[in-house]
């Protein structure tokens, strides 16, 4: 009798060590998915720095309307006396971690086509090297409709071109912007306590916030409430 309780007893002991393994590699999984998706929202924000930097470069007043030959001119514009920063710094890449980027080189004319190498050629915009198949299929700005059909990170191709709708943003006004260190992500999902002050996430910035999150009023207290924002619900 005792040899059978004994087998109770290790048949039970077999059960929970593999529910228990079952159990840690589904929330394994689900870790390892949320920290993907972490790490795509990461990557639109910086290609988005990138395409405004070269719509800075490209616009910038006084200057030769022509893309930069690398990312370093975007960091150090020299075409004028004054020396010009479209870009804080080039970014490391989060779903490959180098600071290694694909390079969209300029259309040749009469073409209408676009190739990608890392050649110092003049450039257009950047795309992660990164193979691997991207999670987020949809809710991409307009500007970025295509990467709903991406088959891999290499698909997110960060872009400008003179006349996107979303270029009417004043040039300077963004260069101001792109240089503000810790610039919120209009990508990275809101946490619950957004909206009573500054994501935990991110360190507070007294200028360059994302044009998605509602501003504070900054109006005094006359007995009259301040203007609604467009924005609000």
């Amino acid at each position: 009798m005792m040899q059978r309780a004994q087998g109770f007893v290790y048949l039970w002991a077999l059960f929970a060590v593999a529910v228990t393994g079952i159990v840690m590699a589904g929330t394994g999984q689900v870790w390892q998915i949320k920290l993907q998706q972490e790490k795509e929202a990461e990557l639109l924000f910086i290609g988005e720095q990138f395409r405004k930097a070269v719509m800075s470069y490209y616009n910038s007043p006084g200057g030769t309307k022509e893309y930069p030959k690398s990312l370093e001119d975007l960091i150090e514009d020299k075409r004028l006396p004054a020396t010009r920063r479209h870009l804080r710094k080039i970014y490391i890449d989060p779903i490959t971690n180098t600071a290694e980027w694909g390079l969209v080189e300029e259309a040749p004319p009469n073409t209408g086509t676009v190739a990608t190498s890392n050649v110092n050629v003049r450039i257009t915009g950047v795309h992660s090297l990164s193979e691997k198949k991207p999670i987020k299929k949809e809710k991409f700005p307009e500007h970025y409709k295509k990467f709903s059909e991406a088959m891999t990170y290499r698909d997110w191709k960060f872009v400008y071109k003179p006349g996107d709708p979303s270029s009417s943003t004043n040039p300077a006004s963004q260069q101001q912007k792109t240089n503000t260190p810790g610039t919120p992500s209009p990508f990275a999902p809101q946490s619950p306590s957004a909206t009573g002050g500054s994501s935990p996430s991110r360190p507070s910035t007294t200028g360059g916030a994302s044009p998605f999150s509602q501003q504070p009023s900054t109006a005094p207290q006359t007995g009259s409430s301040a203007p609604s924002s467009p924005f609000d619900d």
